[in-house]
C-alpha cells in the first residue's frame, strides 16, 4: 500500500509560506512539495475552507496564511486535507465468514482504533508554531541565515 503524504507535503508548504514575505503561487508550492500545482490547489482548497489560508488572484497573487501558527494544529491540517487514513494496515477481509478471521479482525480493529486515537490526540497537541520553531532551531544550528530562505523554495530548498 502506498503511503499518503498529503499531510507531510502540505505541512512542508505551510512552513515555507510562513517564511515568505508575500503570497506563494501554486506553482511555487508544487515545486516545494514535488507535486503538480493542481494537487496544491486541491489541498489548499480544503485549508481555505477551514480558514487557514486565503488566495488572491491576479499579478502578485497566490496563497497566504490567514491564521496565527499558534492556533493551527497538525490535526486541524489533517482534517482540512480530507483526514486521510493514518494507518496503512487493515484486515484481509472486511466481512469474513471464517470464525477465526472474525476473532482476528475484532482484536486487530481494537488495536487499530486505539493507535489512531493516540496519533490523532498527538497531532492535536502540535501546532504549526512549534514546527516553525523547530525549523528555526535547525536553521540556526546549521549556520544558515533566515534571509534568502524564502527564495530557496523555488529551487527545491
Amino acid at each position: 500500500m502506498n503511503k499518503d503524504s498529503r499531510l507531510s507535503g502540505v505541512l512542508h508548504a505551510l512552513l515555507h509560506m510562513a517564511e515568505m514575505p508575500g503570497p506563494a503561487t501554486s506553482e511555487t508550492l508544487a515545486r516545494a512539495m514535488s507535486t503538480n500545482p493542481v494537487v496544491v490547489r486541491r489541498l489548499m482548497a480544503g485549508l481555505r475552507e477551514a480558514g487557514f489560508v486565503a488566495s488572491a488572484k491576479g499579478h502578485g497573487g497566490g496563497w497566504v496564511l490567514c491564521c496565527p501558527l499558534e492556533r493551527i494544529t497538525l490535526r486541524d491540517i489533517h482534517e482540512a486535507v480530507g483526514a486521510p487514513a493514518l494507518l496503512a494496515v487493515g484486515h484481509r477481509s472486511e466481512n469474513p465468514q471464517c470464525l477465526v478471521e472474525q476473532a482476528v479482525n475484532t482484536a486487530l480493529q481494537g488495536a487499530y482504533q486505539q493507535a489512531e486515537a493516540l496519533l490523532l490526540a498527538r497531532l492535536g497537541e502540535v501546532t504549526l508554531a512549534q514546527l516553525s520553531a523547530d525549523f528555526h532551531r535547525r536553521m540556526l544550528a546549521s549556520g544558515r541565515q533566515p534571509h534568502g530562505f524564502s527564495e530557496e523554495i523555488g529551487h527545491g530548498h
